[in-house]
């Protein structure tokens, strides 16, 4: 099938081949008819199966035809919940958008603001932004909502992960009821469908497998928690990894697993919410060219990143909650390429291993390196272990802080 057929109009194909777009993931084939359709659309889609095609290209063949109609309007607006992911998402619609007269503006927190107010004025035709820069940017009447058409909720688990239900909440309630809503989640979980309760009225529901153990190869190898950096420099250099996205829990630990890896001669650097903007982007522009070998980040901050044929990822820490290994390992063996996720794994990340497993239906497979054997070995999991609070429910997801519009206001630095 190609996209021709999908109903896109000869403008946005040509921007397609351009682009080396030939033919149309699976949830590409079953949300582009949807979206054009009118309909509301509830997907749950990994990361790497082509999810910002599936709602990009839809919408910019709606709104190919008209513009803004006032000054500070915008046509349509997509909520992601990180800088990176805002500005990944804005960089690929402006690109699907080339040879179409529409203005597509990334919005986010952690930047100057009157910038963003200044290319608000004469209108906007999609409006890509982290909540609360676009909470913000509200109550400052820099934008007004009443022509908003379309309603997009990109990677919605991990807004409500961060503390944004009652942000994304409010917006909702200031937008046109008879918009169109899109949201799309890497899982349905009850928290996303409660939320789907109100934000995305009657909706066709589409959901593409996880990706194949044949595309990402899953390892973990048991060690005590004092030699994890030791393991990490071991198994760069003696197996010559050209690149790698490792993951880490805290800004802390980023900056000293940096520190530690200097001292064996490997250079990497940190990727985190404490970096500036700028230094954050080019970080990311070397790390996709090439130029630098091996990101420390944390998951948050490492939300957006995509990297063509990365190689692979590594959970220096492993998450919580489990879905965010889903999220992590979905950076590499994209879009049907091949790649590798290596854990590393010591006792105190017992339960999180045994959610990890519950969650993916298989035990991951165990190394051993020599040299490296826990003292305190990791028992086998349970592959029907439940947390305790599995079933929290979203009323208190959101009270996670005291203020909700505080906690917003303190994510625009995520």
């Amino acid at each position: 099938m190609s996209f021709a057929r999908l109903g896109l109009a000869p403008a946005i194909v040509s921007a397609l081949e351009s682009l080396n777009y030939h033919q149309p993931t699976e949830i590409q084939q079953k949300a582009i008819p949807a979206v054009l359709s009118g309909r509301n659309l509830l997907a749950a889609a990994q990361t790497g199966t082509g999810k910002t095609a599936a709602f990009g290209l839809p919408l910019i063949e709606r709104l190919s035809q008209g513009k803004t109609q006032r000054k500070k309007r915008v046509r349509a607006v997509i909520l992601a919940p990180t800088r990176e992911l805002v500005l990944q998402v804005a960089e690929n619609l402006t690109a699907y958008a080339g040879n179409l007269p529409l203005i597509v503006l990334a919005m986010y927190g952690g930047v100057d603001i009157q910038p963003q107010k200044q290319a608000l004025i004469d209108g906007i035709d999609i409006l890509v932004a982290t909540p609360g820069r676009l909470k913000d940017m509200y109550h400052q009447r820099a934008v007004y909502f009443e022509e908003i058409q379309v309603l997009v909720l990109d990677e919605a688990d991990r807004m409500l992960d961060m503390g944004f239900i009652e942000v994304i909440n409010e917006l909702i309630s200031r937008m046109p009821v008879s918009r169109q809503n899109l949201l799309f989640s890497a899982t349905l979980s009850p928290r996303i469908r409660d939320l789907a309760k109100t934000a995305v009225p009657d909706p066709i529901e589409i959901a593409i497998a996880k990706p194949s153990k044949k595309e990402i190869t899953q390892w973990l190898v048991t060690v005590n928690k004092d030699a994890k950096s030791a393991l990490l420099s071991h198994l760069i250099q003696t197996q010559r990894w050209q690149q790698a996205l490792i993951f880490i829990e805290t800004k802390h630990g980023a900056a000293k697993l940096v520190s530690q890896l200097a001292k064996r001669g490997i250079k990497a650097e940190a990727f985190h919410s404490g970096r500036s903007q700028a230094v954050r982007e080019q970080l990311l522009a070397d790390f996709k060219d090439g130029n630098l070998q091996y990101l420390v980040a944390t998951g948050v901050a490492a939300r957006g990143i995509d990297v063509e044929k990365l190689e692979r990822v590594v959970n220096y820490d492993l998450p919580f909650p489990p879905d965010e290994y889903i999220h992590r390992i979905g950076r590499t063996g994209r879009a049907g390429m091949t790649g590798e996720a290596i854990s590393l794994l010591s006792k105190d990340d017992f339960k999180s291993l045994c959610m990890i497993e519950s969650r993916l239906g298989h035990l991951i497979e165990r190394r051993v390196i020599a040299g490296f054997e826990p003292t305190k070995p990791v028992p086998v999991s349970l592959l029907n272990y439940q947390p305790k609070s599995a079933a929290q429910p979203i009323a208190q997801a959101g009270k996670r802080a005291a203020d909700p519009w505080a906690r917003a206001r303190g994510s625009k630095s995520s």
